[in-house]
């Protein structure tokens, strides 16, 4: 029997597909080097007790109480519940807040799905652990296109298309910053804006997630042949496309052209994840950017990995 066992996985960005990705569409996301962290302890009773930085929590296996500070690790843990046979201690870590747009909501869902399936002696392929862990996401939030997920669970620069479900390996790796608003709107909310105004003009929203697919596909090929002034100015064509949208806002608007500014550093910039506040992504060299936090972090090479574990034998 395991004594501990201890999961890793990295936090993510996107760099492109916002949006149109959820409408069957094709998106380009990197895991980066901050990553959290779980350590599942057996118990011999059944209870579950979490520790985390933003909750505590303790309740019985078979009748979980609800904590919506840690809605997708509870969501997790129903989800294999049945094949549990006892409880656990589980502390969670994080290198990075999760008020920040890396994609905490998925590497945290990611690490647990994986250190829970271990406990339960379930062996998962990369493309079984995506799909449970975006059935975790979509019990949670209702919707969602796992791009995130993917990125945490493979690591390194991925395309991605939700259905049919692919996901290939990006070898470019372009110099990347991110800028934070100070703010986010949560992506389900988000979501819900989008969809009504495209309730009023279905046809021009239609066209326009299009058009994102196209400037989409058009990266992918610009990052494997490393032509990264073509990516940048795909980056500015997409970004007009979410302004289109009406995800884009002043604050933003206003880091992106801070950066744009200053056109022998930076090449392209747009937003990063769903909109309404949360992170720019630019391509180029870092810098400050006035009345905002940027966001240092690195392409992390590999995805969710289990460092450790100890056996009682």
């Amino acid at each position: 029997m395991l004594n501990q066992i201890k999961v890793s996985a990295p936090g993510s960005v996107m760099l492109m597909g916002e949006h149109a990705v959820v409408k069957g569409h094709w998106a380009i996301a990197c895991a980066v080097d901050k990553y959290i962290e779980v350590i599942l302890t057996p118990r011999s009773d059944k209870l579950i007790n979490i520790d985390s930085q933003i909750c505590q929590y303790s309740s019985h296996l078979d009748e979980l109480q609800s904590e919506q500070k840690l809605s997708f690790v509870l969501a997790a843990i129903e989800q294999q519940r049945m094949q549990l046979v006892s409880g656990f201690d589980l502390k969670i870590s994080a290198q990075f807040s999760h008020r920040l747009g890396l994609g905490s909501s998925a590497a945290v869902t990611v690490a647990t799905v994986n250190a829970l399936a271990q406990y339960a002696n379930i062996t998962l392929t990369k493309e079984q652990h995506l799909k449970k862990s975006l059935a975790v996401i979509h019990s949670v939030q209702g919707r969602g296109s796992g791009t995130d997920l993917a990125a945490s669970i493979y690591g390194g620069i991925i395309a991605y298309q939700v259905e049919p479900c692919q996901v290939i390996a990006l070898e470019g790796v372009p110099t990347l910053c991110l800028y934070y608003a100070g703010y986010k709107t949560r992506t389900p909310d988000v979501l819900s804006i989008v969809a009504a105004k495209e309730a009023q003009h279905p046809a021009i929203y239609n066209a326009l997630y299009t058009t994102m697919n196209m400037i989409t596909l058009a990266a992918i090929e610009s990052i494997k042949h490393r032509q990264w002034a073509q990516l940048a100015e795909l980056m500015n064509i997409y970004q007009g496309q979410l302004d289109s949208l009406g995800v884009n806002d002043a604050c933003l608007s206003d880091i992106i052209y801070q950066l744009r500014n200053n056109k022998s550093l930076v090449l392209g910039a747009k937003i990063s994840g769903s909109g309404l506040g949360d992170c720019v992504i630019c391509l180029g060299e870092s810098q400050p950017v006035e009345g905002y936090q940027q966001i240092k972090f690195n392409l992390s090479t590999r995805g969710v990995l289990c460092c450790e574990s100890k056996s009682n034998q």
